[in-house]
């Protein structure tokens, strides 16, 4: 389903009845990604997805799609479906436009749950790495994309997930480059929301990887602890949900339960 918001379409999907809870997918990913665990999780939930802009089947709105952008055009769509009071899951950029919406809207959350994220903001390196990055997508979009869906597996998993890679890369594909540029530029300028986890309503849960190639695991875990998160540790890398996927399911429905 589609959602006009200033001028560009918005797409999401709406599945079940119940608690809400609305999955937000990470950088070069789209509402797809969520598609092997809405059959089971809607059975007693209602479950939005949304393509983030630039993402997907939603269209781009200028040359930065900064995290609070995101994060209305998130907005629009659960007013539209007047969705109150949901848990929220973001995996890794999903998860940075969480937590812009929960700073928008304070009291709007039940639960948040950051997966392979951080509240945190880039660091210096990190912030030249993504200028390193948008030159490459500049370059050779096709090649970036490549290079860098692999890049989020732990090494050993490159091989045993080969079929899944594939398909991500596949989609990724699809990402116009206006989408991958705005979305770097987003993430690179995107505030430290640490004080919105620790002082929010709701209740909050992060999900860290041993090996996540993206994320340094002791930073993150001492992040967790700092602002009184739920912690689960996961074995591999970034794409937990890949990686880890059983485990990730269970806390998944342990967490909306």
């Amino acid at each position: 389903m589609f959602l006009q918001h200033k001028g560009v379409h918005i797409f999401y999907t709406d599945t079940g009845e119940g608690q809400p809870l609305v999955l937000l997918h990470g950088f070069l990913e789209n509402s797809s990604m969520w598609e092997a665990f809405i059959p089971e999780i809607s059975k007693k939930n209602r479950v939005i997805c949304i393509d983030l802009l630039g993402h997907g089947q939603t269209e781009c709105l200028g040359y930065v799609h900064t995290m609070e952008l995101m994060a209305e055009a998130v907005d629009a769509v659960l007013q539209h479906l007047q969705v109150y009071k949901p848990i929220m899951i973001g995996h890794s950029m999903g998860g940075y436009v969480a937590l812009a919406f929960a700073e928008r809207n304070p009291e709007a959350l039940l639960k948040l749950c950051l997966m392979n994220s951080t509240a945190q903001e880039d660091s210096t390196e990190r912030k030249e790495n993504r200028e390193r990055a948008i030159n490459a997508v500049k370059q050779n979009h096709q090649l970036f994309i490549n290079m860098a869906i692999s890049n989020l597996f732990r090494p050993k998993n490159r091989i045993i997930f080969a079929e899944a890679i594939k398909a991500i890369k596949k989609e990724a594909l699809r990402t116009p480059l206006q989408g991958i540029i705005a979305a770097l530029e987003g993430m690179k300028i995107r505030k430290n929301r640490e004080a919105i986890m620790k002082n929010g309503s709701f209740k909050t849960m992060m999900m860290i990887s041993k090996k996540d190639p993206v994320l340094d695991y002791a930073i993150v875990m001492e992040e967790a602890k700092r602002n009184e998160a739920k912690v689960v540790e996961f074995s591999d890398g970034h794409m937990s949900y890949i990686e880890n996927e059983s485990l990730f399911f269970q806390s998944i429905m342990y967490f909306i339960e």
